[in-house]
């Protein structure tokens, strides 16, 4: 890896996460079961199962991405009390590889990595994550929307913030405000559990 296939950020990222129901889990929890075959970048070994100290969190700098990628399968935005739309800016640089451009070229893929299929984006993942664990995560492209994914690490676990700037269920008036507008632009149905 060269310094230029990293990236720096430190914006106020977006994510969208259960907080009932199936699965919950807190604002700034990398989630460490795994792989779960419907996402992309799980660095979790095979078999699906625990893996202590083996984290993962997908964000995004905007709104829009951040709806597209959480109802992609159903397209339909279900404002509840289940899951939370969050935002919180890193309280340090977080370390990004770009997993495209050269550095893709270089390691035997291509730029349409992030296209693949999940599983050999999971394969990536895993051995991205073994090989460089100081890595705070991932820069790659949503497949919904073409702008950029921060995929979270274990090692970013230093990086959250004591609390978010903004959290709120998606059946409350802030998050929906956030929401509506864009699942308009999809022109994806928007209803309320």
């Amino acid at each position: 890896m060269e310094e230029g296939d990293l990236t720096y950020v430190q914006q106020p990222l977006w994510r969208i996460h259960r907080v009932s129901g199936a699965h919950p889990s807190t604002w700034d929890e990398l989630r460490e079961h795994g792989p779960i075959t419907s996402m992309r970048w799980d660095p979790h070994p095979t078999p699906r199962g625990d893996h202590p100290g083996i984290g993962v969190s997908y964000a995004s700098a905007d709104v829009f991405t951040v709806v597209a990628e959480g109802f992609q399968q159903q397209r339909v935005v279900t404002l509840s009390r289940e899951r939370a739309l969050v935002g919180w800016t890193p309280t340090r640089l977080l370390r990004l590889l770009r997993v495209s451009g050269e550095w893709a070229i270089r390691n035997g893929a291509s730029a349409s990595l992030h296209a693949a299929p999940r599983s050999t984006c999971r394969a990536w993942a895993r051995e991205i994550h073994q090989t460089w664990p100081d890595l705070d995560g991932l820069d790659v492209p949503s497949t919904m929307t073409g702008t950029a994914m921060t995929v979270l690490f274990s090692h970013a676990a230093t990086a959250f913030p004591p609390s978010p700037a903004i959290s709120s269920t998606l059946d409350q008036r802030v998050a929906a405000a956030l929401i509506v507008p864009v699942a308009r632009r999809f022109r994806w149905p928007v209803t309320r559990a």
